[in-house]
């Protein structure tokens, strides 16, 4: 396989907001094919996943064989998600991680007894263990990799012990690991542990203990510290990138009201997620495009003595505020998760943010792939013309 002439798909984090990723991979699969591509045919040879990201990342990794499967099955598991898939939505699970967390903050000083094992997180992620199993035919991704199929996947995660962001990729040929500043990179079988650690959202779900070069540190959310999103496929070998984002990359201020109120914990935490899901992936492209425009500038002889090369870039990133999309859909919530939701304000529309990470329903995660389909043929021509059909 040509070096040149590999494509990569990145797919960046969101939580529930990821639903997106698969309704444009959906318009993608339905591109091609009206320009005569083979429905089976994988058109990325290297797939890079990020947080909730690299959860599709890896079910499409894992049907590479046939692309047009893949992209089904991935939309049939965004069509008809409900919460329970995800986290503990009854009132017992939301008591247990969701009450006694939100307690512990506030009242820990007080409540010793839960010095020994306090509350790991907001919400208690168990079931997703379960998804994952029902979505992935890890087998099948070796078969994948060893058949040429598919040359690498890569997740990331972060590591709250060493505090390094990790990227774990898997392919059949050797490939040098690099390291840059707060960056490290590993070659190995990925697993269900770094899927669970790669989608980990910081506070809300709890810490994965994973072992990194033979020392167990505990990971969270890969979207935390990522300071180059589109690094990895670069480094694997990608010449093309697409880049399917969670967010709006230029995002408008919104209309004030005259009298703005203080922030509630949720504003506050949604605002914190966004600049960790969406800000790393918008100032990465802004830079790769700036690379892209020096190289462009320098003659052939200058050109063949810099390692760096021109990549080919698309991103497709929604149209509209997916914080307004959820704000619509917080009723679809069980009552438990959105009781607890609730007292800290994300079932409000200013703390919707923080509601469209958690929104495991598939009323939103539905209007988020009809989007994804919109955004997708509307940029049909620039589609065809990155894949040169």
């Amino acid at each position: 396989m040509d070096i040149e002439c590999k494509t990569g798909l990145i797919l960046s984090g969101g939580g529930a907001r990821a639903a997106y990723q698969a309704g444009v991979l959906q318009a993608i699969s339905r591109i091609l094919g009206e320009a005569g591509w083979p429905a089976a045919r994988n058109p990325f040879e290297i797939i890079c996943g990020t947080s909730a990201g690299a959860l599709n990342a890896a079910g499409l990794a894992c049907r590479a064989d046939d692309f047009g499967d893949a992209v089904d099955q991935l939309a049939d598991v965004w069509e008809g998600i409900d919460v329970t898939q995800v986290y503990r939505a009854d009132s017992l699970g939301v008591l247990r991680s969701g009450a006694r967390w939100l307690s512990l903050l506030s009242f820990g000083w007080m409540l010793r007894q839960w010095h020994a094992a306090p509350p790991a997180s907001l919400l208690d992620n168990t079931p997703l263990v379960g998804l994952l199993h029902h979505m992935l035919d890890l087998p099948r991704l070796d078969a994948a990799l060893a058949s040429g199929c598919l040359d690498a996947l890569a997740v990331t995660a972060s590591s709250y012990s060493g505090g390094q962001h990790v990227t774990f990729y898997q392919s059949e040929r050797e490939i040098a690991p690099w390291k840059r500043h707060q960056r490290v990179a590993l070659q190995g079988q990925i697993g269900v542990d770094h899927l669970l650690a790669s989608s980990a959202l910081p506070f809300i779900f709890p810490a994965v203990p994973l072992y990194l070069d033979g020392r167990m540190e505990y990971c969270g959310d890969g979207s935390m510290r990522q300071l180059a999103p589109i690094a990895p496929a670069i480094h694997l070998g990608a010449r093309r990138v697409l880049v399917v984002g969670a967010g709006r990359m230029n995002e408008t201020v919104n209309h004030l009201p005259a009298r703005v109120h203080y922030p509630s914990v949720a504003q506050i935490a949604g605002h914190a997620l966004s600049s960790i899901f969406l800000d790393g992936l918008a100032m990465d492209i802004e830079r790769l495009q700036r690379v892209n425009d020096t190289l462009s500038m320098l003659p052939d002889d200058l050109l063949a003595k810099t390692p760096l090369r021109r990549i080919r870039l698309l991103a497709i990133v929604p149209s509209e505020r997916l914080d307004d999309i959820a704000a619509r859909h917080t009723h679809d919530l069980p009552g438990p998760v959105r009781t607890l939701l609730g007292g800290i304000g994300a079932t409000e529309k200013r703390g919707a943010a923080l509601a469209s990470y958690l929104l495991f329903e598939g009323g939103y995660t539905r209007e988020l792939m009809a989007l994804g389909q919109r955004d997708t043929y509307a940029r049909r021509h620039d589609v065809l013309e990155f894949f040169e059909a």
